[in-house]
């Protein structure tokens, strides 16, 4: 049974229709798995732990690290959950399966993919088309 973690609460996800598996790249899971091997000592529930091995806290997380690490950077605030909206507009780009995308985002067709992104679809092909 799959869990989420939504204002400091554990619970299921929201329907059946919520629990998806994520493709992760070679990258991403050494990552997660090194992190792990640093803190997984102290709950083996979570991956990022604050010191008493329970989950950090997505405020503390927002001002202390994200909201800094952008303003040095120079990029306009964003909320983390908007990196969603990165990555599927990279993957369109890149030229991913639109059916792919469309389940990595836990939307169950790719209506809602082509409705939000459909200029980043146009300017993508357009793009590959130029290259070729």
């Amino acid at each position: 049974m799959a869990r989420r973690l939504v204002r400091r609460r554990v619970s299921t996800t929201k329907t059946p229709d919520s629990e998806r598996f994520v493709d992760l790249s070679s990258p991403v899971v050494e990552a997660l798995t090194r992190q792990y091997e640093r803190t997984g000592h102290r709950s083996e529930d979570y991956v990022f732990q604050a010191p008493n091995g329970g989950p950090i806290h997505y405020r503390n997380v927002s001002n202390r690290i994200w909201y800094p690490t952008l303003r040095r950077l120079g990029l306009r605030p964003r909320r983390p959950y908007q990196t969603r909206h990165t990555a599927a507009t990279m993957w369109l780009a890149a030229g991913e399966s639109p059916e792919w995308i469309a389940c990595q985002l836990g939307h169950s067709d790719t209506k809602m993919l082509f409705s939000k992104y459909s200029k980043y679809v146009t300017q993508s092909h357009a793009a590959r088309r130029l290259h070729h």
